[in-house]
């Protein structure tokens, strides 16, 4: 048994299949609901998106796949999501550039065990049913439909792979139980400024949805407030049969665009269905705030403000948390290392996330978040900035506000993020004056075969 299947056959030791804490065999009327809530469900995770907004980040791999917190991906908090909820049949739809994304799911999740039933299954874009590719997320269910029947659960969980977030999904399903609805639909307020990036929602007094938006361009806001709106999170419950009765009416469809948000659930809500508003509130896990955290990491201003947050004393996203942890792939490196105390050359990390297989040598780094096997030489100094894996940083280099993505090589003396105009002539520098730095723009082609 490797080291992450251990960890986690201990974690679920001390857990119902719901992932609720508690004895097992407690045999609470509302455990035993949770875990065969669980138990009887499918989960797909929908990964096979560029995510055009992270820009360079996503040049060479999906969105879900861009690394985060010093040692994650991001689809690792869907992935962990399931796990602790007690959801262990998942399928993941991959399409754009999955290669890093395939290996790193086949690396880390491959514990779950199949004599039991439980599973990771990569679903690639393969034009099973037709010619065409994933042409929208509705599509890239119905595309592997007789895949998904071959399991034969009762409900089926739709998640998307490239969002921040801890919940259990469990309390989404008894909350879709209770309601009676035929499709649950989870739902948090964001800024009304922000409602275009989002699918909005008007809801009665008993969360039924009356009328669904996708990224309007104007948006009304929430009853009672007015610079917030109740946005869909991109997370679905749907019935077995109810869900595969409606994809096969939506790829007849020659108006859809085969998408969730802009055509299943305005159709449905439209026919007068009953389509139920799941609180994100009521299913998120260990906030040290006090309020419900989920980070859409979709721009690289979001991506490396998260990325920052982390770094705070006590950060809205607890990461500590052995109670719901986030799995990931373990490479087995050693601890990272400080070296030199002289003056001047002092090698030291202040509030700071510092992965395995780190060096800092005689330099100084402040509010930054290095991954693994980042090599810092002497003098340098980094502040507030995101390194990826595998950076090897010269000498005398100087970092301020910048991502650094992986495997680049940053020349002695450089410096990023000090003045922006000359930033602006060799990297990408983003609205809120954060330098991205890749292999490319230091002419260093290695993702190239010449």
């Amino acid at each position: 048994m490797n080291p992450i299947e251990s960890g986690i056959k201990a974690h679920m030791n001390g857990f119902d299949e719901s992932g609720l804490a508690g004895e097992r065999g407690a045999g609470t009327p509302q455990l035993i609901e949770y875990r065969d809530l669980a138990h009887d469900t499918l989960a797909l995770i929908l990964a096979g998106g560029r995510g055009s907004r992270l820009a360079e980040l996503t040049d060479w791999r999906a969105k879900p796949a861009v690394p985060f917190g010093g040692k994650f991906r991001v689809i690792d908090f869907a992935l962990s999501n399931c796990v602790n909820s007690g959801i262990r049949r998942i399928g993941v739809c991959t399409q754009y550039k999955a290669q890093s994304l395939i290996r790193h799911v086949q690396r880390g999740w491959s514990f779950l065990d199949g004599r039991f039933d439980e599973f990771v299954e990569l679903l690639p874009a393969q034009q099973r049913v037709t010619a065409d590719w994933y042409r929208g997320t509705a599509d890239a269910v119905y595309q592997n439909i007789d895949i998904l029947r071959r399991h034969r659960r009762k409900f089926v969980l739709i998640l998307a792979g490239d969002h921040v977030y801890k919940m259990d999904y469990a309390r989404m399903l008894a909350d879709h139980a209770a309601s009676g609805a035929v499709l649950t639909v989870a739902c948090i307020d964001v800024p009304l400024a922000h409602a275009h990036q989002f699918g909005v929602m008007t809801v009665d007094a008993n969360r039924r949805v009356s009328a669904f938006d996708e990224k309007p361009a104007q948006a009304m806001p929430m009853p009672g407030c007015t610079d917030r709106v109740l946005a869909s999170m991109g997370i679905y419950v749907f019935g077995e049969a109810f869900l595969y009765e409606q994809l096969i009416r939506d790829a007849e469809d020659g108006a859809s665009t085969h998408d969730f948000g802009k055509d299943i659930i305005p159709w449905l809500v439209g026919s007068g269905e009953h389509v139920h508003a799941h609180r994100f509130q009521d299913s998120c896990v260990n906030v040290n705030n006090g309020a419900p955290y989920w980070r859409d990491v979709g721009t690289l201003d979001a991506y490396w403000e998260s990325n920052m947050e982390l770094t705070r004393v006590v950060p809205d996203l607890n990461l500590y948390d052995v109670d719901w942890p986030i799995w990931t792939y373990q490479e087995q490196l050693p601890p990272a290392k400080f070296v030199f105390d002289d003056e001047g050359r002092r090698g030291m990390a202040v509030d700071s996330l510092v992965s395995g297989g780190c060096i800092i040598s005689g330099s100084t780094v402040r509010r930054s978040v290095l991954f693994s096997n980042v090599r810092v030489q002497d003098f340098c100094y980094i502040e507030d900035s995101v390194i990826l894996s595998n950076v090897e940083i010269g000498n005398n280099v100087t970092l301020r506000r910048a991502i650094v993505d992986k495997r680049c090589r940053l020349p002695d003396g450089l410096s990023a993020g000090v003045d922006a105009e000359a930033d602006r002539k060799r990297f990408h520098v983003t609205e809120r004056g954060i330098t991205v730095i890749v292999p490319e723009s230091l002419g260093q082609r290695v993702h190239h075969l010449r």
